[in-house]
């Protein structure tokens, strides 16, 4: 088992286009279907995978390009990857639109639970509005296997 980290930041409405965010439904329409149903679903999922956005469930970061994972560490190194996620909270932190989210009790609080969520086999989202309007999203994801989606492979091929 191991670790990946994920940031994306971007428009707020961007980050709002839920229909890019979320996967393809496992079974295509039937053959019969209005040929604009079918169209679509084709075009989502040839979009999914493939879309830089925030998949609305965390472990289908697994299946989004190998490029936009941001760090890799293996199970025993929590503390590594919590330091990652501590380092891109403060980074940010300035930019936070809620500035009860800016204080270093608040994200630190973030990073020791994180680390209890992924040390247990589990992943992380955060998410976090920034000013402009623009959104902060950032993930942690065990990879090999997925507790909340084994069959997801894992982007770098291990």
């Amino acid at each position: 088992m191991h670790y990946h980290a994920y940031l994306w930041t971007g428009p707020k409405d961007r980050f709002d286009q839920e229909a890019l965010r979320r996967p393809p439904h496992p079974h295509p329409p039937p053959p019969d279907a209005r040929p604009e149903v079918i169209q679509r679903y084709r075009e989502m999922a040839a979009a999914f995978p493939t879309s830089e956005l925030p998949p609305l469930e965390t472990a289908y970061w697994l299946v989004k390009p190998r490029v936009l994972v941001r760090g890799t560490w293996e199970a025993g190194e929590v503390e590594a990857a919590t330091g990652w996620l501590g380092a891109r909270l403060a980074e940010f932190a300035p930019r936070f639109a809620a500035e009860a989210q800016r204080a270093d009790g608040h994200r630190q609080g973030l990073v020791r639970s994180a680390g209890e969520r992924i040390g247990g086999g589990g992943d992380v989202s955060l998410g976090f509005y920034l000013e402009r309007p623009s959104y902060l999203s950032l993930a942690l994801v065990t990879c090999s296997p997925n507790r909340a989606a084994p069959e997801l492979p894992c982007p770098l091929g291990g």
